[in-house]
């Protein structure tokens, strides 16, 4: 008998428990880092057990009529234990329906991780979903290198980071964020952006998660030219932000930067991704931006969105 319960304050470790057994869990879906803006979200988390063991985790919020899978995070969808199987995974999306329309929800929106970042094969929830008549409504395209079979930095890429060697450019890892931050706002204020996290839920998910969240920089004589946070996804490192200063663009000082995050830092990892160019929820590509990743070696990857009727079900 598989039974779902609403998530509750009171399953915390055992959530996180599962998460860091499952085999497509990543540090995104910890509740410490859902919980982080739990005020602007209404979270409808479901746990599913069998037996009194937990097989999957669905991390959700509500909005209006909707639930998504997750609002406030990259990804969602299902999260697995090793042990379940594709006609169970089935079952279980068929119940995670039933339950969600009985409580007056319309449909269900899954944000789909990609493949490279499962701990191990992890795509029943991509089968069910075609089964119970889901539809693709958006795909985005993410920029990814594999490490260790990765195409080479075009030649002026790696010109530009020979001449920062020469400069004598520093490359170091910080734990103040300050500095790179006003950097960032800067740099994203030109696209009438700003950084999906403020200063201060940075700093402090990175006192949360100080091995996961980090900041690399590039500097001269301790001006500072380039930097990136890093998402550490275990077998995959995001890029979650970068920006360069107008010295740093000049230099190559984020070519740079990823240089040797790629080559020193992180060279026994399998993928370091840039993420998405595509924008207006995918129908838009970044042509500059792209480019950009194309040119260090990066090629595509598709992250897709569907959207899961709960009137009927098969």
């Amino acid at each position: 008998m598989i039974e779902l319960k609403k998530y509750t304050k009171e399953d915390h470790e055992i959530w996180d428990n599962f998460i860091e057994s499952s085999k497509n869990g990543i540090f995104l879906f910890y509740r410490d880092y859902m919980d982080y803006h739990a005020d602007r979200f209404v979270d409808h988390s479901v746990i599913v057990a069998e037996k009194n063991k937990v097989i999957a985790l669905f991390p959700a919020n509500e909005k209006e009529d909707k639930i998504i899978s997750h609002s406030g995070l990259t990804f969602g969808s299902l999260i697995m234990s090793y042990g379940i199987k594709t006609a169970k995974v089935l079952e279980v999306f068929q119940l995670i329906m039933e339950y969600y329309t009985k409580l007056g929800f319309s449909k269900i929106i899954l944000k789909i991780p990609a493949h490279i970042f499962h701990r191990y094969p992890s795509e029943e929830d991509l089968y069910a979903l075609n089964r119970l008549n889901a539809s693709l409504i958006r795909r985005d395209i993410s920029s990814v290198i594999r490490i260790n079979n990765r195409i080479r930095f075009l030649r002026s890429k790696r010109r530009a980071v020979q001449k920062c060697f020469r400069d004598k450019i520093d490359f170091l890892e910080n734990n103040d964020f300050t500095e790179y931050w006003d950097l960032l706002t800067e740099v994203v204020s030109k696209f009438n952006v700003k950084p999906v996290h403020s200063l201060q839920e940075i700093v402090y998910l990175n006192k949360l998660f100080p091995e996961k969240i980090r900041l690399f920089e590039a500097r001269k004589e301790g001006r500072l030219l380039a930097g990136a946070v890093i998402y550490d996804y275990d077998n995959v490192i995001h890029v979650q932000y970068q920006a360069n200063s107008q010295e740093g663009r000049k230099m190559g000082a984020l070519e740079f930067l990823h240089h040797n995050l790629i080559n020193k830092i992180f060279m026994e990892r399998e993928y370091y991704s840039f993420g998405i160019s595509s924008e207006n929820e995918g129908k838009k590509l970044n042509r500059g931006l792209i480019q950009q990743k194309e040119r260090m070696g990066a090629r595509g990857i598709a992250l897709d969105f569907y959207s899961l009727p709960l009137e009927t079900s098969n």
